[in-house]
C-alpha cells in the first residue's frame, strides 16, 4: 500500500477530527515532526494488550510504530519515512489505536 504525505491543512483537520471527542491530556500532538502519544493502562497486561493489537494492524497496513513501553505506559511515535513525512497510514494507525483503547 502506498503512502500518501498529507498536506498541511490536511493533517490539520484530520488532527482536529480525532482529537475532538478526546481529553487534551489524552489528544494526539506533532513532536518533531511525529504523530506523538502517550497511552496511559491500568497496568503492563492491558499496555502490552494494546501493543499486541496495534502490531497485528500494522502488519496488516505494512506500516510500522515507533513506540516504547515501561509498565503501564506505551509511548507511540508516527511517521512515514517513505514519503519524509506524515501520512494517510499514520493516520489510519491512530484511528485503529483509538478504536482500540
Amino acid at each position: 500500500m502506498a503512502a500518501v504525505k498529507l498536506t498541511n491543512e490536511q493533517l490539520e483537520q484530520e488532527l482536529t477530527d480525532i482529537n475532538a471527542p478526546l481529553e487534551a491530556e489524552k489528544q494526539w500532538q506533532i513532536v518533531d515532526g511525529k504523530l506523538h502519544k502517550e497511552f496511559v493502562f491500568k497496568n503492563f497486561i492491558q499496555a502490552f494488550g494494546f501493543m499486541t493489537q496495534v502490531a497485528i494492524h500494522a502488519e496488516k497496513l505494512i506500516h510500522h510504530p515507533e513506540w516504547s513501553n515501561v509498565w503501564n505506559k506505551v509511548v507511540i511515535d508516527l511517521v512515514t519515512h517513505d514519503v519524509d513525512g506524515i501520512s494517510d497510514l499514520d493516520i489510519k494507525m491512530i484511528k485503529r489505536m483509538e478504536k482500540l483503547v
